[in-house]
């Protein structure tokens, strides 16, 4: 069903004018509200005939605000407040957002048109929208929203009060935050050309780092000082998903600035098991440690498409065809640490590692036989049965947890050790007197 048809429905049930129903739910869906929620919303706004969406606007803690609700009023303290651009019917709309606070608790905002809010403020926002933003109340900030300014702050929590502003550091950051402040090192930084919302587009991307961890970045509209390395102060940054971790993104409404100081950024780990790093959803650097129980199909000698590096078939590239495919080399490995199974996947600088020669040894090897399968059997008997403690990013998707290595080594950890810390997991409190068995130390 097209939008139009969309509007023309809800109209008809709500009995109000198709044109601005229509506006709203384009409203909604640009900002990338799925049409089923975005039509809940609009119902919920303009009243389909039940108790919980009509009346005038109840005054609510933020603690006590729910998606049911259609409109209310709130007092709260601005924690954070960051401009971002989203296409809007053809056009860049600017928006705000980010989040509000009173003693109660914290809830997100989007302020659709320009009311100056800046942290700290205290403000009443009456007949403020609600709609559900992954499975949480966020308030709507619009044309029907009246905002006023308190001379009077609110007391806030300490908890809260240490959030204004938007300062974070990066191993606190997840998918969907919004005008956050980081203080991090640029570890990496590319600049890259990708097809954009208004074609080709060059943009930055690498890693940043702070004293919590690690997280890869992107910067829209390229900033030198970015580009350039260093310790930065980045504000009004927003976060996404990519490849299933969380991804700082730099806008052209961010402020960059170089700063004086040292940035430790942070050499260990999250170690996980496998069932917890799978349970995170996603993580950017993460060490597992396991067992490989078999090397997957598509590992050792493969042929990637010279133009978009996607593995190829028989010369066939999924998105451009026939194609002369560029010799590589890679492994998928699926290690198993006896809580769950996820597939490692290790670069050619990895697999020329675990192979033990380079790719021309590879190719020599695949000649020799008349078989490139040879390659991948090699690879094969040096670790299947082996344990290896890897460390990498882990994305988990409807195709399964996979992680990309850094780095894949042997473990020299003590099987014995380890077998007594899993009985202690699993509520053995004796398991440091019990006695192990035989089979683990094999």
């Amino acid at each position: 069903m097209e939008l139009d048809d969309h509007a023309e429905e809800l109209a008809s049930d709500l009995g109000v004018d198709k044109e601005e129903v229509k506006s709203d739910l384009q409203n909604l869906v640009e900002y990338s509200v799925p049409i089923d929620e975005a039509k809940g919303s609009l119902r919920r706004k303009y009243g389909d005939g039940s108790s919980a969406s009509s009346g005038a606007p109840q005054s609510k803690a933020v603690a006590d605000v729910v998606p049911e609700d259609s409109n209310v009023t709130v007092t709260a303290v601005v924690l954070s407040a960051g401009k971002r651009s989203i296409r809007y019917q053809g056009d860049d709309h600017v928006i705000v957002e980010g989040k509000l606070a009173d003693e109660t608790g914290v809830i997100d905002y989007t302020a659709w048109e320009e009311f100056g809010l800046e942290p700290g403020d205290t403000i009443t926002a009456g007949n403020a929208g609600v709609r559900e933003w992954d499975g949480e109340p966020e308030l709507n900030l619009g044309e029907s929203t009246s905002l006023s300014f308190e001379e009077e702050s609110l007391d806030l929590p300490e908890a809260y009060a240490d959030l204004i502003g938007g300062d974070t550091q990066l191993a606190d950051l997840q998918t969907g935050d919004r005008a956050v402040t980081v203080e991090v090192d640029v570890l990496e930084c590319e600049r890259r050309t990708i097809d954009g919302r208004d074609g080709e587009t060059e943009i930055l991307s690498g890693v940043f780092g702070d004293e919590s961890g690690r997280l890869p970045f992107t910067n829209w509209d390229p900033v030198p000082t970015i580009e350039e390395g260093g310790p930065v102060r980045i504000e009004n940054a927003y976060v996404q998903e990519f490849r299933g971790v969380p991804e700082v993104n730099v806008s052209e409404f961010s402020t960059v600035t170089p700063i004086d100081r040292e940035i430790a950024v942070g050499a260990d780990t999250t170690t996980l098991s496998v069932r917890e790093a799978i349970r995170t959803g996603g993580i950017y650097d993460v060490e597992v440690v396991g067992n490989v129980i078999a090397v997957r199909d598509g590992s050792g000698l493969i042929q990637r498409c010279p133009e978009c590096y996607r593995v190829i078939q028989k010369g066939q590239c999924r998105t451009h065809g026939d194609v002369d495919g560029v010799d590589d080399l890679r492994v998928k490995a699926i290690l198993d640490d006896g809580t769950a199974a996820l597939t490692v996947v290790l670069d050619d600088d990895l697999t020329e590692d675990v192979y033990g020669g380079t790719l021309e040894d590879a190719l020599e090897q695949a000649r020799e036989a008349m078989d490139q399968e040879v390659v991948a059997d090699t690879i094969r008997e040096r670790i299947v049965g082996r344990e290896y403690r890897v460390r990498g990013h882990l994305s988990v998707d409807e195709y399964g947890a996979n992680l990309d290595a850094e780095s894949f080594a042997e473990s020299d950890d003590d099987p014995e050790e380890r077998a007594r810390a899993f009985l202690e997991d699993a509520g053995w409190t004796d398991a440091g007197d019990a006695e192990v068995p035989e089979e683990v130390d094999a």
